[in-house]
């Protein structure tokens, strides 16, 4: 059965336009390389329900912001939106007796730190190492990941002491980008000097890379797919720019699942060998069917929160699944968070 078949067999897929020529094509180049088994990631971050997927427990794998909802750089494509969800780590005190408590009374496993950015794309975690260190030490089972911002090597070495197991980074392939939508006056050169500075360390470096992130257009992310291929990286995660974040007077084009795709499959080709994960962050509904499923058969060895009907095709083009509870960027090399509880 070809694939363009198996996508007809379901009925998610339905009322969900489908390019058949690139599916072929897609399915062409999966004969260079046998497709391995896709895991599943549904971090509880957010609330997420699926026919397909069990459920995972409430607290395994939080997020928490160092700054609450608050960023300087305030940024076309998110607005600071993107921390609202998460929460607030309060002063590094508080922030270690939350996540003593949930260790102790829901089984937490690990969790991401993030944060708003000050003016130079830079998040203020200098005084949440020592919790964090103290933390390590007394679970050490704790798979703690980190947003790093822009960094130096002495900040990267900080986060490596601390007990830090994954530091991600967004890499930026354009420079009118940085400047534009970011609002931010640091070069290109910047983000590779930071993946660089962060792939020195032990931690498993996990850059992600935002298609359309210059207001729904691509540009850059072939420049960025370069940067990271440059360097030793444990895993790449690509998302997809949310237009409805942005400002009505600066908005963004939705980048059409077909132009996703194409980049999917240059990051799959050009990261022969490296896991390639397609994160939280794409445009919901059809759109979102359609990008999971592009990424399914561009080969990515993992997707957080997959569209219904997503794991229909997998099994569908032969594909063996798995589920995981942690974040995609942390659920690398083999480990397992021991399924959903």
């Amino acid at each position: 059965m070809s694939w363009v078949e198996a996508i007809c067999g379901i009925e998610a897929f339905d009322d969900v336009p489908i390019d058949a020529a690139l599916v072929m094509a897609l399915e062409h180049a999966a004969l260079a390389r046998p497709l391995q088994p896709l895991r599943f990631y549904t971090p509880s971050f957010r609330a997420y329900a699926s026919e397909e997927l069990k459920p995972c427990g409430r607290d395994l794998y939080p997020a928490f912001s160092v700054t609450g909802g608050a960023c300087a750089l305030n940024c076309d494509h998110c607005q600071a939106k993107i921390l609202e969800p998460m929460i607030p780590a309060g002063g590094p005190e508080a922030f270690e007796r939350m996540v003593r408590d949930l260790v102790l009374l829901r089984g937490l496993r690990g969790f991401l730190l993030s944060g708003g950015s000050n003016r130079r794309n830079e998040v203020p975690y200098d005084r949440y190492y020592p919790a964090i260190e103290r933390l390590k030490r007394d679970f050490p089972h704790l798979r703690i990941a980190m947003h790093s911002a822009l960094l130096d090597e002495r900040r990267a070495r900080a986060m490596e002491s601390a007990g830090v197991d994954v530091a991600m980074l967004d890499v930026i392939g354009a420079e009118a980008t940085i400047r534009e939508v970011y609002h931010l006056d640091r070069p290109v050169a910047d983000f590779e000097a930071t993946l660089a500075a962060l792939c020195a360390t032990t931690m498993q470096v996990v850059p992600h890379i935002v298609i359309g992130l210059h207001y729904g257009r691509l540009l850059g992310e072939e420049q960025a797919l370069e940067i990271v291929a440059r360097h030793r990286v444990a895993a790449l995660v690509l998302v997809v720019v949310m237009p409805f974040y942005a400002p009505s007077d600066r908005p963004f084009r939705t980048v059409p699942p077909e132009e996703t795709a194409q980049v999917f499959l240059a990051a799959r080709q050009r990261l022969d060998g490296v896991p390639v994960q397609l994160g939280c962050a794409r445009p919901a509904g059809r759109h979102k069917l359609a990008t999971d499923a592009y990424a399914v058969m561009a080969g990515f060895d993992g997707i957080a929160y997959p569209a219904e009907g997503v794991v229909a095709l997998a099994r569908a083009i032969g594909r063996p699944v798995e589920q995981e509870s942690a974040c995609c960027s942390v659920a690398l090399d083999g480990l397992r968070s021991g399924g959903c509880a």
